[in-house]
């Protein structure tokens, strides 16, 4: 089989070639764009979080809170404590 070189064989191939690179080019961006909106957007969530609970932690800012144990808590025997002189 005999192959010959042309001059639209080569430019085909360069053409290829160049597209080939662009391609991946673009699609690294468009991955690492993707990537930035995602982290921004965890970003923005955990500020938003951290926001609602500070706001929380604000309004409750002298407020006693009483918990009720229910199930299997440790008993505790209260112990009355004498004075040694």
């Amino acid at each position: 089989m005999i192959v010959e070189a042309s001059v639209t064989g080569l430019f085909r191939t360069l053409l290829i070639i160049v597209g080939g690179i662009m391609l991946l080019r673009f699609l690294g961006q468009f991955m690492n764009a993707k990537r930035n909106m995602e982290e921004e957007r965890d970003l923005n969530a955990q500020n938003r979080k951290f926001t609602e609970e500070k706001q929380k932690s604000k309004n409750n800012i002298g407020k006693t809170k009483i918990l009720n144990k229910k199930g299997g808590g440790i008993d505790a025997e209260d112990v009355d404590f004498e004075e040694i002189e």
